[in-house]
């Protein structure tokens, strides 16, 4: 069992160009971190609010996947990253984090965009409401997509499942109060839940950036402002433990 885990956020922006997107993957997912994390939607940016991107989906084992695998095995690292799916209704594909490295997984992102003035569930198809947690280093993560952060369910059920650290992909868009809400909600779910919690967005000027690491007492470990930008941090197994010894409320629960 690793004692840290060596994290790297990627705040970038996806293109409408798919191969420009496989391109900067291969190019800057490098060695040095256990753990590398980009946004939602990375292998192809939504376009306009409702456009059709079934066009762009691919299947787990197409040329968006086997470039995150290949560019994870080159650093010896996992990679965690989003993308359009193929799904059984070709017009709606699945919006998909895709992990590549010693662990391959994934998961469809459950709670569907459908607020805010928008409706995600016109275009895409959500997932089955099953938590996936992935080993990584030794450590138990769990994976949630940007408007899953709104609930707190689905990250008990993934602490539940055994997750230490949560990561959460996302491309937030802009809005009154919507990075306050971003940071907030990011921050609360790693209180609530005594765990550490990586927000990884997509940065401006379509969406608001503000990537974020929390630890299981809530404090920041590292933030990004709204452009583009790397950040590193190592998560530390004893501040896990130490937080869950102090605030033991995972334990103290009656159901």
């Amino acid at each position: 069992m690793a004692d840290q885990l060596r994290v790297r956020v990627h705040q970038w922006a996806s293109a409408l160009d798919p191969a420009a997107n496989r391109a900067r993957l291969a190019e800057g997912v490098t060695s040095g971190a256990d753990l590398v994390v980009l946004p939602e939607a990375f292998a192809r940016d939504f376009g306009q609010a409702g456009s059709d991107v079934s066009a762009f989906a691919e299947p787990l084992d197409g040329p968006f996947a086997h470039a995150l695998s290949r560019a994870a095995d080159e650093a010896s690292t996992t990679v965690v990253a989003g993308m359009f799916e193929v799904a059984e209704d070709p017009a709606r594909p699945y919006n998909t984090l895709v992990v590549g490295g010693a662990t391959k997984a994934s998961y469809r992102k459950i709670h569907l965009y459908d607020s805010f003035g928008y409706r995600e569930s016109d275009r895409l198809t959500g997932g089955a409401p099953e938590p996936v947690v992935v080993e990584v280093a030794g450590w138990q993560v769990g994976l949630m997509t940007c408007y899953d952060l709104r609930f707190p369910e689905l990250a008990r059920r993934l602490v539940d499942a055994g997750a230490e650290v949560v990561v959460v992909p996302a491309a937030w868009l802009p809005g009154e109060r919507k990075v306050a809400h971003w940071r907030t909600l990011l921050a609360a779910r790693a209180i609530e839940n005594t765990c550490f919690v990586v927000g990884a967005g997509q940065p401006e000027p379509r969406y608001v950036g503000h990537s974020a690491v929390y630890g299981p007492l809530g404090q920041e470990l590292a933030a990004a402002g709204a452009g583009e930008e790397v950040l590193e941090v190592v998560l530390d197994r004893v501040d896990l433990i130490e937080a869950r010894r102090t605030n033991p409320s995972l334990a103290n629960r009656r159901l």
